[in-house]
């Protein structure tokens, strides 16, 4: 049999010699006229034809080197033509930040988005525009890191030249921090022997006529009354009470140029003909005081000769330094209820109100610490208000440290007036800080606020020392950084962790024996 003959054909062939191939040789040879062309165009590029090649750049093909493991395209990419709003493109695009507030003011921490450095200052934010006014609010549940974030901010800002007042310090925890940037803190309650007048006149404005002084001192020691009876009585003073009360410091004052509570409210009970004009026209007798004061005098006797007594019955025997970098209240001795601490911030933010309302003094942070604790006095929250409503005037920026938001629940009933001025504080605070909130609390201090949803789901992952910061129309998410020295000393769980090791003590001895 004749040897099979075997046909071949070339079924298969390299890429180089393929169609792929000739495409992407057709495209350099375009390319390589192109060049050519521009080329020839230079003084001197013809005649040197073997050079301009050896110059000549090699280009990739538009779909990729045809070779193993090229990562080739199969077909061009097009994409089509998007419009957004910069909100929008600033949510699509993660890997572009804003570049914050700017480094002047006061070192925070890290901004957690852009990794870099947050800073802040009300006063300067105010003076650019970025805020509608100084005040701020910081709210957190307990142990995420809000009180350290305070502390931290006031000493910070004493390098800057601001000076810290603190009202009221219900635990006593700004005693120790006052002591270390060379502040004072003048401490009220059973042992210290302090004793403060509320009806004191402070220290006098330069530039102040005698008779526009004489007029501030009056209508502040009518408010500081009106104020401590409303928190006394648990509510809103009566007209005869009005006039009985004004009477009662029209004739204190005019009687002893160093008016005190205990001669207010000896005038309340016995009232002289002397007072408020009585027997003239449009006055009362003695005996109609007396009764329309009565109820009022037995509530203020409670501040001097109550459970407050030696606080407030007599002339100050401490004085206050507004030119100190901080001064402090420590009413950490006194003990009692809400109502209580109430009269006696009502009775010492009188008694610091002449500095505060200098506007000659500077910048200064008035911090309210554990505010939830005060919101809840009609009186006293009117007070705050009047500070919220000038701290502009004044120079100043209230920050009010509460737990969570629905605390303004508790202020009052829904259609109260009083649950209107609480919510008024919050929205007086230009600058709002939230800490990690529990999860039945996000959804309320969300709506509080006005955040957004992305905003929303940020509360419940906060770790601790991170917050979100609401400035203005822009919001934040910053790590707080405070340095060793700063959480020795602003650590709050010292008492709790040194009981933890007593326990464990305990129990080691116990297993011993």
């Amino acid at each position: 049999m004749a040897a099979p003959r075997v046909h071949t054909g070339l079924l298969y062939t390299t890429a180089a010699k393929g169609r792929a191939g000739r495409r992407d040789r057709r495209a350099l040879r375009a390319a390589a006229r192109t060049l050519t062309a521009h080329g020839s165009e230079r003084p001197g590029a013809a005649g040197n034809d073997e050079t301009t090649k050896a110059d000549r750049p090699a280009l990739v093909p538009r779909l990729g080197e045809h070779r193993p493991e090229a990562l080739r395209a199969l077909r061009r990419l097009r994409l089509p033509a998007h419009r957004a709003t910069s909100d929008v493109l600033a949510g699509a695009y993660p890997f572009l930040a804003e570049a914050g507030l700017g480094e002047a003011g006061v070192f925070i921490g890290q901004d957690a988005w852009s990794g870099a450095g947050f800073c802040f200052d009300p006063w300067v934010l105010y003076q650019d525009g970025v805020l509608t006014n100084p005040n701020c609010l910081l709210a957190g549940a307990v142990g995420k890191g809000k009180s350290c974030l305070a502390k931290s901010i006031a000493t910070r800002s004493i390098a800057l030249g601001r000076r810290i007042y603190v009202p009221g310090d219900p635990k006593g925890e700004w005693t120790a921090v006052a002591a270390r940037v060379g502040g004072a803190t003048i401490a009220l309650g059973p042992g210290t022997g302090n004793r403060l007048n509320p009806l004191d006149p402070g220290p006098r404005h330069p530039g102040i006529a005698e008779d526009e002084w004489a007029e501030m001192v009056a209508t502040r020691r009518r408010t500081l009354l009106g104020s401590l009876a409303e928190s006394a009585l648990g509510r809103a003073l009566t007209a005869v009470e009005h006039t009985a009360l004004d009477c009662a410091l029209t004739g204190t004052v005019t009687a002893d140029p160093t008016p005190t509570l205990p001669r207010v409210v000896d005038r309340l009970l016995r009232p002289t003909a002397e007072d408020c004009g009585a027997g003239r026209d449009g006055g009362q007798d003695t005996a109609e005081l007396a009764r329309d004061g009565r109820e009022l005098a037995h509530a203020l006797r409670r501040l001097v000769a109550g459970d407050l007594a030696g606080l407030f019955d007599g002339p100050s025997t401490v004085t206050f330094e507004p030119s100190l970098p901080m001064v402090t209240l420590d009413l950490s001795r006194i003990h009692g209820s809400d109502q209580l601490t109430a009269m006696v911030m009502t009775c010492a933010s009188a008694w610091m109100e002449a500095a505060l309302t200098d506007p000659n003094a500077g910048a200064r942070w008035i911090i309210y610490d554990e505010a939830w604790r005060l919101i809840r006095q009609p009186a006293l929250l009117a007070r705050m208000q009047a500070e919220w409503k000038l701290s502009r005037g004044y120079g100043i920026a209230n920050l009010l440290i509460i737990h969570r938001l629905s605390d303004l629940d508790a202020v009052g009933d829904a259609s109260s007036s009083t649950r209107a001025t609480a919510n008024g504080l919050l929205a007086d605070c230009a600058t709002k800080i939230i800490y990690q909130q529990e999860p039945g609390e996000t959804t309320g201090a969300a709506r509080r606020l006005g955040l957004t949803s992305t905003e929303q789901a940020q509360l419940p992952d906060l770790r601790q020392g991170e917050g979100l910061w609401h400035v203005g129309q822009r919001a934040f998410i910053v790590r707080h950084l405070a340095t060793d020295n700063e959480l020795d000393l602003f650590n709050t769980n010292q008492r709790m962790a040194l009981e933890v090791r007593k326990l464990d003590e305990n129990l080691t001895v116990s297993a011993g024996t």
